[in-house]
């Protein structure tokens, strides 16, 4: 099963940007050109609703520029926290940029000639609570509007990002069962089991349906493992001493194992045929290649909040840095880590003259 390249989704844009940067572009563009209008008409008075209309424009233009600069700054420097003091600090830049463009754009209508420097404070001082009240109501409506916009949109990445990790955990899973239905039904897998089971049949008749027996309750698991992430250890046990007996038909005294697990970590979950991988391993690549066979022993325990299962055996060894990634152990170490992440890990270790494959996970 090839792989395909997994879907990249761009983080939300913390900003206030789009939509309120183009209003005011557009509010900056038509006051400049009334001015222009103005100053090209060659009038010396305007009426009093023109006047009024230039003056809102002054005062929308100074304010409202440097509150969405300052405000797109806050929700940078924040990268989508919001922390609580986020509220009161637009609320202060919004009472300050009000503040500083209420005199600053009465002093504009000064020096453009539309009020008179004589009721400069006056035309500032009686425009001042107008200004910050409209500050404040759609500085902050806007603000939280964005806020609001900015965490659904993480909060949608986060969903995909989820959906998109459990989908390749599906896929490999998939791709476990596959692997291990392949080597199930594998021509010489199959015809060694009936070949056993043949030969058991008129020398030991009750261990060869107990063979078949074995047999169909692996090739069961093996075709029904994806419909969980994952199974009780009990359960796992059970396909990994129906594996080992059905090899041991085959290998006979080569094939020596013991399973060791304590009762109470028997409801634990693991991945599905997480330990019969790291069986087969052994079977596939020590047993069958030594005339002398190998002794196999499946143990667990719990430490420290952490499940911690062994395959020990005394073959050779491996390094995992041998292991590719179509390779059996391979896809059980990408389970593990998109299951567990860093808290879950597969190690082999060498000691004594026997080599353990460790899994570690959560509790």
């Amino acid at each position: 099963m090839t792989s395909q390249p997994e879907p990249q989704f761009a983080p939300p844009n913390p900003s206030l940007g789009t939509f309120g940067l183009r209003a005011i572009w557009i509010i900056t563009v038509s006051t400049l050109a009334i001015f222009l209008i103005f100053l090209t008409s060659g009038r010396t008075k305007l009426s009093e609703s023109v006047v009024e209309i230039i003056a809102a424009l002054v005062y929308t233009t100074v304010i409202a520029l440097p509150s969405i600069f300052l405000l797109t700054r806050l929700t940078i420097i924040c990268a989508g926290r919001f922390p609580r003091w986020v509220l009161p600090m637009q609320a202060l830049i919004l009472l300050c940029t009000a503040t500083a463009g209420t005199f600053a754009g009465a002093l504009v209508l000064v020096a453009v000639g539309i009020h008179s420097p004589g009721h400069y404070w006056h035309d500032a001082l009686s425009e001042l609570p107008f200004c910050i009240t409209i500050s404040l109501i759609f500085g902050l409506s806007i603000s939280t509007f964005e806020t609001l916009r900015y965490k659904l949109q993480a909060a949608s990445l986060e969903l995909r990002t989820q959906q998109v990790e459990q989908e390749r955990a599906y896929k490999l899973l998939a791709e476990a069962r596959l692997s291990s239905l392949e080597s199930r039904i594998h021509p010489h897998f199959l015809f060694n089991t009936l070949n056993s089971i043949a030969a058991l049949i008129p020398s030991d008749p009750s261990r060869a349906e107990q063979t078949v027996g074995n047999l169909a309750s692996l090739l069961r698991f093996s075709l029904n493992a994806h419909h969980s992430g994952l199974v009780p250890l009990s359960q796992e046990l059970k396909i990994v001493r129906d594996y080992l007996e059905i090899e041991k038909t085959r290998f006979g005294v080569r094939l020596r194992y013991e399973i060791n697990i304590p009762p109470e970590i028997a409801d634990v979950k693991v991945p599905p045929l997480a330990l019969q991988s790291l069986a087969e391993n052994v079977v596939k690549h020590v047993i069958s290649h030594r005339p002398q066979g190998a002794s196999l022993e499946v143990t667990g325990h719990m430490e420290s909040g952490r499940t911690i299962l062994e395959v020990i055996d005394d073959g050779p060894g491996f390094s995992l840095e041998s292991i590719a990634p179509d390779h059996g152990l391979g896809n059980l170490i990408a389970r593990i880590e998109l299951l567990y992440g860093a808290a879950g890990q597969l190690e082999v270790s060498r000691e004594n003259g026997k080599s353990a494959v460790r899994l570690v996970f959560p509790a």
